[in-house]
């Protein structure tokens, strides 16, 4: 009786290790960018949900946001160490501290405790 039960939270430990490894949020370490780490990252790429908004980040500081179909034009800056976006009528506008895992992406607001979580890609095709 104790073997089948020794075996059972063995069993038990080793689907919470495997669960935890195919988890890749489990597996990321998001590090804080400098500015000069968001300047040198975010020019000419897009910041997407890859589904339903992108963001592409031209050289310039012109923002083009297209969120379900709709386009429309904002600007970015970064100011101390923060990355700062004018969104118009769009949501998402005010600075956020911005952490990266790969190119997993994380804007953070001291106005909220839930970070805006997103990909940093090449622009999509048609954007």
């Amino acid at each position: 009786m104790q073997t089948k039960k020794q075996m059972t939270v063995a069993m038990i430990a080793m689907l919470g290790v495997i669960a935890l490894e195919s988890n890749p949020a489990a597996q990321e370490k998001f590090q804080k960018l400098s500015g000069a780490q968001i300047q040198a990252r975010f020019p000419g790429m897009e910041l997407t949900d890859e589904a339903h908004w992108g963001e592409v980040f031209e050289r310039n500081g012109t923002l083009t946001i297209t969120s379900m179909g709709h386009k429309s034009v904002g600007k970015w800056r970064i100011q101390k160490n923060q990355l700062c976006l004018e969104t118009g009528g769009e949501p998402g506008g005010g600075c956020y501290e911005v952490w990266l895992s790969g190119r997993n992406v994380e804007l953070r607001s001291q106005a909220s405790t839930t970070p805006m979580e997103a990909v940093l890609q090449k622009p999509a095709l048609g954007r």
